[in-house]
């Protein structure tokens, strides 16, 4: 659970048992105070797409669009010793670095500071690593020659990808993804910009934007593969061999995860990245990454009461992004064949607007590994389901390949979603979800 340090209780004995075990905090904001942003004015904090939006489908610009007060951030950084990191104005709150209890003190004085929460362990604790090896082949034996019909020719495993949904009917009539806007929250890209599979995307300029949450940079092609092969799913572009469910979007690309370990800021940097995508611009958010337990220190892991779809940070910006009009897709989860609880789906994937997505063979069948509520609030998670198992991705290695997670279910089906919803763009997002909801 969350150590929240009232100004009350901040004794020095305090102080000395959160440094033994944080270096990282969020810092929780009373109010928006003094803010110079104004409803009136908002291309000042949103681009004209999200304003338009809003506009499109009647959605109301409230404080949570409002930026965090920037005296506030000020007075924090300002704070000897302290660094600050991210901020979310959907959260009103600020992540910070710092290894001194007197910097924790004197934020903690501040009368807009409603509460600091430890978030992330010292650097020499690296914490666990939450994603395994997921590749499990090489796909070697596609048919380059196929004769098809479709618009695309897609390789005989990717055909029978796309097929199980008849995905490639979208794509014969001519919804291919162009005109939407896609944002990615993963743990890193590795060399989108150099794969094969992606030449046609950066050739077109379709990815739009990047950034590191992690890192705090613009570059996100030196880090983990994880992402760019969920990205392979959507986009790719190989004829014969690969083509993605959606490969004419285009991509605003977030590094929220670092994939070496398993920290609670992590769940606030994904909001960050969540609020980052509505503030673009972006229609749909696919994210692969999804938290739970095997935190670093465990005592923060997440109870199953947690997984109520109201509670965790990333839940909470997850409907909040849908609040904004975004259609959310995320993993349910790799931890179905575990014993009972910890077969439970992991946040974002709880949130009630959140599409939660489970992972099946491209037969249909369910896979072993694949996560499953109810949520801790009832709710009958996973939403919906495609190939996770033996998904066709672009690999680290450079080549074509298969891998199990649904991690690669989330993206297939967000990209089916998005060129969904491309045909039908007077139906807001909520009526694209109960329509894929209510398919499933």
């Amino acid at each position: 659970m969350k150590k929240l340090y009232p100004l009350l209780f901040l004794l020095v004995a305090v102080y000395s048992e959160s440094q033994a075990q944080f270096t990282r905090y969020v810092v929780k904001l009373k109010n928006k105070g003094g803010t110079p942003f104004t409803f009136s004015a908002p291309l000042a904090y949103l681009s004209q797409r999200a304003v338009d939006r809003r506009t499109r489908y009647n959605i109301p610009i409230d404080s949570t669009d409002l930026p965090v007060t920037p005296t506030y951030i000020t007075q924090i950084r300002n704070v000897p010793n302290v660094t600050v990191l991210n901020i979310s104005k959907w959260i009103n709150a600020v992540s910070i670095q710092t290894s001194d209890p007197a910097a924790i003190t004197a934020i903690n004085g501040f009368p807009f500071v409603q509460s600091i929460t430890g978030v992330a362990a010292r650097p020499t604790d690296p914490g666990r690593n939450k994603l395994p090896p997921e590749e499990v082949g090489i796909v070697s034996s596609d048919r380059t020659d196929l004769t098809t019909a479709d618009f695309y020719n897609y390789g005989t495993t990717a055909f029978t990808e796309i097929n199980l949904h008849n995905g490639q009917f979208l794509h014969n009539i001519g919804l291919r993804g162009q005109g939407m806007q896609i944002a990615m929250l993963d743990g890193g890209f590795l060399n989108y910009n150099t794969y094969r599979a992606f030449d046609s995307a950066n050739l077109n300029g379709q990815i739009l934007s990047t950034w590191d949450f992690v890192a705090r940079e613009q570059s996100v092609s030196e880090d983990n593969y994880h992402g760019m092969s969920c990205l392979s799913t959507i986009v790719a572009n190989i004829p014969g061999q690969f083509v993605g469910k959606a490969p004419k979007a285009s991509f605003h690309l977030y590094r929220t995860e670092d994939v070496s370990s398993e920290h609670r800021i992590e769940e606030f940097n994904w909001a960050c990245g969540a609020e980052r995508a509505d503030s673009s611009g972006a229609d749909v958010i696919s994210t692969s990454l999804g938290y739970y337990i095997q935190f670093t220190p465990p005592s923060l892991d997440h109870p199953n009461s947690d997984m109520d779809g109201n509670t965790t940070i990333p839940a909470i910006a997850g409907d909040l992004a849908a609040k904004k009009g975004l259609l959310v897709f995320a993993s349910i989860g790799n931890d179905g064949s575990n014993s009972t609880p910890t077969h439970f789906l992991s946040t974002p994937s709880d949130g009630d607007s959140v599409l939660a997505i489970g992972a099946v063979t491209n037969a249909g069948a369910v896979g072993n590994f694949s996560s499953y509520g109810p949520s801790a609030d009832g709710q009958i998670k996973p939403d919906l389901a495609s190939v996770g198992v033996s998904a066709v991705v672009q690999t680290q290695a450079g080549t074509v390949g298969s891998m199990n997670g649904t991690s690669f279910a989330c993206p297939n089906m967000a990209g089916l979603g998005t060129i969904l919803w491309q045909g039908f763009p007077e139906f807001n997002n909520m009526k694209i979800r109960n329509a894929l909801w209510q398919s499933g």
